[in-house]
């Protein structure tokens, strides 16, 4: 199917056709019929796999052709909540491209930055609005924003405002919202609270589901590399001698692992930034333009600060350290081969690790190929028996069908604890 057959308007056509897209993916295929007919729509999507598109394509559709032969008005019509600033200014990224011939207004807000730039374009008035829970409360509270015209409603990533603590932010958003609205709901994964909250804000959802969490793209190359802790960042420089990898994404555990990747890169001469919770939203903001410009070859992310990092034509990701949790790796090696397009995935397996890397072969129901010809192969007990049993962890996963749905559970251990997450 092509996005022409979809009763996509010329304007937003000939940007889409811009932007190099003419297929649309499973998510878009699914919900952009629904959203344009005005239904109220439940999203069981992770990211990657176009669920921007398939909110944002609708919404500027609607309000371009609402706003045709009528008085325009400065207020916000369409309201898109998500949890974190990378991701609100990406969605104002991708709106911003599939919008540009449209003539509608978008703003973003997020908090860790002087609100006077966002009050400044609130009074000039906007039709979308993008924003992070926390800075929108605070101008609502303050008289800057209204949302007493919203028509369409999005709520995107709704498990991950749950992990963040944010959940309660989002209801009194929601409380301010006219009853008579459309509702676009996302969440990857379906946790008690989130469905309670999707059952009480949706009318006769159409419910779209799509990329189960155990499947890894077919066009990612993964292999395994055997190598003892402490020789690890000496196999990072090794494999970034091949200038083939222009640009890469290195995952470690951790905010201090993340720096201290970083530190050992520069001691080799190679450039590198890292992202996390603990840096500034600036700092944050900076590495990740370096990296999308090409500026910098390596970023060294944690899972939380890499959720909704979408970077175009990102070849290879490296797994530094193996994910505690096996949905996790399948979410990290995804940010690569997307939209059909290839990508390699390294990851290093030290002792500590093996259990990890049999509970994500369980999960994806493969061995990962072991790449044994690299200068720091461990030294002994190289191999990972997919069939022995699970070693006792202390935090126990959800198992069958809830296994795939809750990425939610326990995502991670290296920063601060999140009681549910991640999708």
């Amino acid at each position: 199917m092509l996005f022409k057959e979809l009763e996509i308007i010329e304007p937003i056509l000939k940007s889409l056709e811009t932007e190099g897209y003419t297929t649309p993916t499973p998510i878009q295929e699914q919900s952009i019929p629904v959203a344009l007919l005005g239904k109220d729509l439940l999203g069981c999507a992770q990211t990657g796999t176009g669920k921007t598109a398939a909110f944002s394509i609708p919404i500027l559709q609607q309000l371009y052709l609402a706003r045709q032969g009528r008085n325009h008005s400065n207020a916000i019509k369409a309201l898109i909540l998500t949890p974190t600033r990378e991701l609100a200014i990406q969605i104002d990224e991708s709106i911003s491209a599939y919008g540009r011939n449209l003539g509608l207004k978008h703003l973003v807000i997020f908090g860790g930055v002087s609100q006077h730039p966002q009050t400044s374009a609130l009074r000039q008035g906007t039709d979308i609005l993008i924003a992070t829970p926390g800075r929108l409360l605070d101008l609502m509270q303050q008289g800057f924003v209204s949302l007493s015209q919203v028509s369409i409603f999005v709520l995107d990533e709704a498990d991950r405002m749950l992990d963040m603590g944010f959940i309660h932010d989002v209801k009194k958003v929601i409380a301010k919202l006219p009853t008579k609205r459309q509702t676009l709901f996302f969440s990857a994964t379906m946790p008690t609270e989130i469905a309670a909250l999707a059952q009480s804000i949706l009318y006769k959802p159409t419910k779209v589901e799509v990329t189960p969490v155990s499947s890894t793209a077919n066009t990612i190359e993964q292999s395994i590399y055997f190598v003892d802790k402490q020789d690890k960042k000496n196999l990072l420089v090794h494999l970034l001698k091949d200038k083939s990898i222009e640009r890469v994404l290195v995952f470690a555990r951790t905010k201090h692992g993340s720096d201290k990747v970083v530190k050992d890169l520069h001691k080799f001469g190679i450039g590198a930034e890292a992202i996390h919770g603990n840096k500034s939203q600036n700092a944050r903001q900076r590495a990740l333009s370096n990296f999308k410009s090409g500026a910098t070859r390596v970023l060294v992310a944690t899972d939380i600060a890499a959720r909704g990092i979408d970077v175009d034509n990102l070849t290879h990701v490296i797994n530094y350290e193996l994910p505690n949790v096996p949905e996790t790796y399948v979410h990290r090696i995804g940010r690569t081969g997307r939209a059909g397009a290839s990508g390699v995935a390294f990851s290093f397996c030290d002792h500590e690790e093996k259990a990890y890397l049999r509970d994500i072969q369980r999960l994806i129901g493969k061995s990962v190929p072991v790449v044994n010809e690299h200068p720091f192969v461990m030294g002994n007990g190289a191999s990972v028996e997919t069939s022995k049993p699970m070693p006792q962890r202390t935090m126990s996963r959800p198992q069958s069908h809830q296994s795939r749905k809750t990425f939610a559970s326990h995502e991670r251990r290296g920063e601060r604890m999140l009681v549910v997450k991640k999708g």
